[in-house]
C-alpha cells in the first residue's frame, strides 16, 4: 500500500498539490463571492444569450444581462440596510416604553390572572433596545468596513463576467482531468448540478420573490407603514423552509388587535392565508420539474450559510448543500447500487 502511494506521489504531482494549497490560501478569503459568481453565471448565461442574439457582442450582452440581474439584487441589499437602520433608529428615538406599557395594560384586561406590568413592559423595552443597539452596531460595522465591501463587489462581478463568458471551458478544462471509466459518473453529476439549480433558482427563489411581490401590495394596500419593506423580509422568510410569511402577518395581526384595530386584522390573516396557499401551489408547479431537494437540506443551509459566509450564505448555503446531495445521490446509483 505504502509503495502503490509513492509511486503515485511523483515530483510533478507533489508540485502541483503543493501550488493548489499555497493557491486556495490565497483565494480562501474570497472564495464565497467566487462560488457566489459561479452560481449566479448559470443564470445570467441565458439572459445574455438572448441578448447576443440581438447585439452579436458577447462581452456587451453578458454586461448588459448583469446588469438586469446583479443590480436589482444589489439595490435590494442596499434598500434592506437603509430601512432597517432607520426603523431601528426610529424605534430607539421613540417612547417605546409608554406604547409597550399601554399595549400590556389592554392585553390584561381579557386575561383571567394579574401580573406586574411596570416589569414586564421595562424588561421588554430593555431587551428590544439591546437587539436595536446591536444590529444598529453591526450595520454601521458593515458601513465602516466599506473597502472590503467594495473589494467583494468587484471580485463577485468579474466571477460573474467571466463565468458567463468561460464557464464552457472551465468545465472542459476540469473534464480533461476525468479518466475514461468515470466520464459517465461527470457528465450525470454535471446535470444533477444544474437540475440543482435549476429547482433552487425556478422553485424557491422565483417564489419567494413572488410573494414577495404580493406581500408588499397587499400590505401597503392595508396601509401598513414600512409596506414594501414587510414585503421584501416576507419574501426572504419565503426562502426559509418551515418559517414563510406567516411570521410577518401573524404579527401584524396580533398588532391590530392590541391596538384596537380589528377589521385590519381580520383581513391580514386572511390575506396571510392567501399568501401560504399560493405558496403550496407555485412551489411545486415551478420546482416539480427539476431536482427534488428535501426541505431539511434546505432549512439547514439558510440557517447555517450566513454563520459561515455572511449575507451570501443565505444563496451559497442551500446551494452547495443541495448540490453535495445530487453528487452523494448520483455516487450512490452509479457506483454502490450496481455493485450491490
Amino acid at each position: 500500500m505504502g509503495i502503490e502511494i509513492r509511486q503515485h506521489l511523483t515530483p510533478p504531482i507533489l508540485l502541483v498539490l503543493f501550488l493548489l494549497i499555497v493557491s486556495l490560501m490565497f483565494v480562501f478569503p474570497v472564495l464565497n463571492m467566487i462560488i457566489l459568481g459561479a452560481i449566479l453565471a448559470y443564470g445570467v448565461r441565458p439572459v445574455a444569450r438572448k441578448i447576443q442574439s440581438k447585439l452579436k457582442f458577447e462581452s456587451v450582452s453578458i454586461l448588459l444581462a448583469m446588469v438586469v440581474i446583479l443590480v436589482p439584487l444589489i439595490l435590494l441589499v442596499i434598500y434592506i440596510v437603509v430601512e432597517l437602520s432607520g426603523m431601528i433608529s426610529g424605534f430607539l428615538a421613540s417612547n417605546s416604553y409608554r406604547d409597550i406599557n399601554n399595549s400590556l395594560t389592554m392585553v390584561s384586561t381579557y386575561l383571567p390572572w394579574k401580573f406586574d406590568i411596570n416589569s414586564i413592559s421595562a424588561s421588554m423595552n430593555s431587551s428590544l433596545q439591546q437587539v436595536g443597539s446591536y444590529v444598529l452596531n453591526y450595520l454601521v460595522k458593515f458601513l465602516s468596513s466599506l473597502m472590503n465591501v467594495t473589494l467583494d463587489l468587484f471580485i463577485l462581478v468579474c466571477s460573474v463576467f467571466y463565468f458567463t463568458r468561460d464557464g464552457d471551458n472551465c468545465l472542459e478544462f476540469i473534464k480533461s482531468f476525468v479518466p475514461e471509466d468515470s466520464m459517465g459518473f461527470f457528465n450525470q453529476t454535471v446535470e444533477s448540478v444544474k437540475n440543482v439549480l435549476r429547482s433552487i433558482f425556478y422553485g424557491h427563489f422565483l417564489t419567494s420573490v413572488i410573494i414577495g411581490i404580493f406581500a408588499a401590495i397587499g400590505y401597503s394596500l392595508l396601509g401598513y407603514p414600512y409596506g414594501i419593506f414587510l414585503g421584501v423580509i416576507t419574501g426572504i422568510l419565503q426562502l426559509i423552509p418551515v418559517f414563510g410569511p406567516w411570521p410577518i402577518y401573524w404579527a401584524l395581526f396580533f398588532i391590530d388587535v392590541i391596538s384596537g384595530n380589528y377589521p385590519r386584522a381580520v383581513v391580514v390573516l386572511l390575506f396571510g392565508f392567501f399568501l401560504s396557499t399560493v405558496d403550496m401551489y407555485i412551489r411545486p408547479a415551478l420546482s416539480s420539474h427539476y431536482a427534488d431537494i428535501h426541505p431539511l437540506i434546505l432549512l439547514v443551509g439558510f440557517l447555517s450559510g450566513p454563520l459561515v459566509y455572511g449575507i451570501v450564505g443565505f444563496i451559497v448555503g442551500p446551494l452547495i448543500l443541495g448540490i453535495t446531495y445530487a453528487v452523494l445521490d448520483n455516487f450512490r446509483k452509479e457506483y454502490l447500487m450496481e455493485d450491490s
